[in-house]
């Protein structure tokens, strides 16, 4: 109790002390006097204009106008200080020169004006920038490239019987019209294919004694060459199935022919090659002399300039129509050279291809000679077809393989290798549209492949379609030069034709058709 008591006396004193000297300062005039007016509290004429009711003394509102701890201001001080301190603050902005300067720095240097300098971290999305909706989007881009994938069957999309296929590696006996008909030499006759229909017909039987060797398409489809084994050749309508003229003269087999507009040349045994003018009656108009062997390959250039020859003698001529000695002869090839093939959209670019003991494909720029590249295969070469839709170049092969090979050209990398034959493939040849191969080999099969199929069938079907047109009406005119200028006697044949299904057709040895 007496220290409480003792306490509370102390307590009353000090207070009395404080407002004596509160009361001293008030009545003299020194510069705290100014400072207390200036310093007053705000809120002392708030509260007594809303103390109504409430009286207090003058020591009262005194005392509760100050406080030790917590020091008067003055509003309008604060006021002024909020302006300075927000004036200050923009002061520190930059002006939109400098930004635009800064911005052109940053962008010359590949640094981000709004990243840290260190940053360990990608910065994790924000939920208001993320976009929920991608969740359920469907990406039709990587389906679209899906379906636009080329896609090259290892299997043949029809097969058909070719039953007494001569099995020769150095005749050619099979062709494909630009009237999408193909034309196959079985043993003594020729049978026609109609690829629209699926029809079949048998056009003509070689003489007693005699075999097929070579047939060949005119450019514009009309009429279609055929070779025997005792050096004729005979021209025959495909339209009426009539033939229209014999051509004789060579004393050996002819095993190659190929068309330049009213020009037919011929590849014979002894190494011959004869152009035949098929609108006169002395048809022989040139000789070339150069192979020793028998001439197995033999293609014109599709403008007509340059021929290309490959014979037994393993060599490489070429020869312009202007000249009856070769413009340059090849001989890197070990073998026998019967695959021929012009690029057609490079006109000096040749592919040849060699037999077994050579296994080479050669590619020659006929405009310098050179030799522009070359394939080990590791098989023998029967056949080379370029692919205009995609820049390739397909092989056909013999012994050890028998496989159908797609390069792409000019990187010459294996696309696909597809066993395509029993034995050896003698015999190849695509369709008008550039999308169908047909083969066909010693074990009497016909298969057709879909190796060049195009996907986008828009600009580029319109595209193949024209080609076919440009060629028919560029060829135009040998059917009235035939007719107007026979000579030689003109022999009939009626044909028979034989209406069988699609899938189930083939050639029989009588003409009749073959089910499968």
């Amino acid at each position: 109790m007496d220290t409480h008591s003792s306490s509370s006396n102390l307590y009353q004193a000090w207070d009395k002390k404080s407002q004596l000297a509160a009361s001293e300062l008030n009545s003299t005039n020194t510069p705290l006097q100014t400072r207390n007016t200036v310093f007053k509290d705000p809120l002392d004429g708030f509260l007594k204009k809303n103390s109504q009711g409430i009286s207090s003394s003058p020591s009262q509102s005194q005392k509760n106008q100050y406080d030790r701890f917590i020091p008067n201001r003055d509003p309008g001080e604060i006021t002024s200080s909020q302006y300075g301190i927000s004036q200050s603050a923009s002061d520190l902005s930059l002006d939109t020169n400098t930004l635009a300067y800064q911005s052109q720095v940053a962008k010359a240097c590949g640094v981000s004006t709004d990243s840290r300098i260190l940053r360990f971290n990608s910065e994790p999305p924000t939920s208001d920038n993320f976009d929920f909706k991608k969740i359920y989007k469907t990406q039709t881009k990587p389906t679209a490239r899906l379906n636009n994938k080329r896609r090259i069957l290892a299997n043949p999309e029809r097969v058909l019987d070719a039953p007494g296929l001569t099995d020769d590696y150095y005749l050619n006996l099979m062709d494909w019209s630009v009237d999408n008909i193909l034309a196959i030499g079985l043993d003594t006759n020729v049978y026609l294919w109609e690829a629209s229909t699926g029809e079949v017909k048998s056009l003509c039987e070689a003489p007693n004694g005699t075999t097929i060797s070579s047939v060949k398409w005119s450019d514009d489809g009309s009429y279609l060459s055929v070779s025997t084994s005792n050096g004729d050749i005979q021209i025959w309508d495909s339209q009426t199935n009539t033939k229209v003229r014999t051509m004789t003269g060579r004393q050996s087999r002819v095993s190659s022919l190929s068309w330049n507009n009213h020009i037919l040349s011929s590849g014979c045994r002894d190494g011959a090659i004869w152009h035949h003018d098929v609108r006169i009656a002395k048809h022989k108009v040139a000789e070339l002399i150069s192979h020793t062997g028998d001439v197995c390959g033999l293609k014109w250039r599709s403008d007509g300039a340059l021929l290309a020859s490959g014979g037994n003698d393993n060599l490489v001529n070429i020869w312009d129509i202007r000249s009856s000695v070769p413009k340059f002869t090849k001989s890197n090839h070990t073998a026998a050279v019967k695959a021929i093939g012009w690029c057609p959209w490079q006109l000096n670019l040749l592919a040849t291809g060699g037999g077994t003991n050579d296994k080479h494909i050669h590619f020659w720029n006929t405009t310098t000679t050179a030799k522009l590249d070359s394939i080990d295969t590791g098989s023998q070469v029967t056949s080379l077809i370029w692919s205009k839709n995609y820049k390739e170049i397909m092989s056909t092969h013999g012994f050890p393989n028998n496989s159908i090979v797609i390069w792409s050209y000019p990187s010459l990398d294996k696309i696909v290798d597809i066993p395509a034959h029993d034995s050896r493939v003698l015999h190849s040849a695509i369709s008008p549209d550039h999308q169908t191969v047909a083969t066909v080999a010693s074990d009497e099969n016909l298969k057709f492949w879909k190796l060049f199929e195009v996907v986008n069938t828009g600009a580029k079907m319109s595209e193949l379609k024209q080609d076919v047109s440009v060629t028919k009406n560029s060829k135009a005119g040998i059917a009235s030069q035939l007719g107007s200028n026979r000579q030689d006697k003109i022999h009939s044949q009626g044909n028979q034709s034989i209406n069988t299904p699609t899938s189930s057709l083939g050639f029989g040895r009588n003409g009749s058709s073959m089910i499968r």
